[in-house]
């Protein structure tokens, strides 16, 4: 997972256009804060595949996940899956900002966010949905 997070942040430096950002980027961020919240989204993900799989939840263009079809989900369980995405958008948005944070510059969080969005998508499994640029859900 750190290896990822340095490819995706190394990424987001060659987006960047190889400014200020590229030349200062410590790809191989890791704090025990990123560590931490890396091990909360692995244990999480377990529960998100087979919701991503069944086309419930999906991968936003934002980097977070979302519900995507609220019916597919039974009436019983649609609290527990709000619960569960929102603790992962939660973590989502921690991991952007202490990566930002780690390499002192809290103004590439923005910029790290957009990067991660698109990765995400790029790496999602075949079935899964995810938003495009109009933020319009494909199944990919």
């Amino acid at each position: 997972m750190k290896l990822w997070i340095a490819k995706c942040f190394l990424l987001m430096a060659v987006l960047a256009g190889g400014g200020q950002a590229a030349a200062q980027a410590n790809l191989e961020i890791n704090t025990p804060g990123i560590a931490a919240i890396q091990g909360s989204m692995q244990k999480r993900h377990t529960e998100l595949a087979p919701l991503y799989g069944s086309g419930a939840v999906g991968l936003t263009r934002d980097g977070n996940v979302a519900l995507r079809d609220p019916a597919s989900v039974p009436l019983a369980q649609r609290a527990a899956v709000n619960t569960l995405i929102a603790a992962e958008n939660q973590d989502r948005a921690a991991l952007y900002r202490e990566i930002a944070r780690a390499n002192n510059h809290p103004e590439w969080e923005a910029e790290i966010r957009s990067t991660f969005g698109q990765r995400w998508i790029d790496r999602a499994q075949s079935g899964w949905y995810t938003q495009n640029a109009a933020s319009t859900w494909v199944k990919k």
